[in-house]
């Protein structure tokens, strides 16, 4: 499990994202490039991190699912993602 407090952190970027969305496209559109850089750093989309949705976890994420790959394999193994089972040759 992850920091609470990165998980938050992460969560208050992605809040910062979504309310400067519009402005920073707008701004960027117009090439005001110099009240960009006046913009908060985390207003910024390149600051945000994947992570588990589960567990917070940001190595190991899996894309297709939203989660990392210990969750993944755990969830997969208990029959809960379907379609997923064990490969065996």
């Amino acid at each position: 499990m992850a920091k609470k407090s990165q998980v938050a952190r992460q969560k208050k970027r992605e809040r910062m994202v979504k309310k400067y969305a519009e402005k920073r496209k707008q701004l960027k559109k117009e090439g005001r490039y110099d009240e960009l850089d006046k913009l908060p750093k985390n207003a910024s989309p390149v600051r945000l991190r994947n992570r588990c949705s589960l567990t917070g976890r940001s190595n190991g994420y899996v894309r297709d699912f939203g989660i990392s790959r210990v969750k993944f394999r755990q969830l997969a193994h208990q029959g809960l993602i379907p379609g997923m089972k064990k490969a065996s040759w």
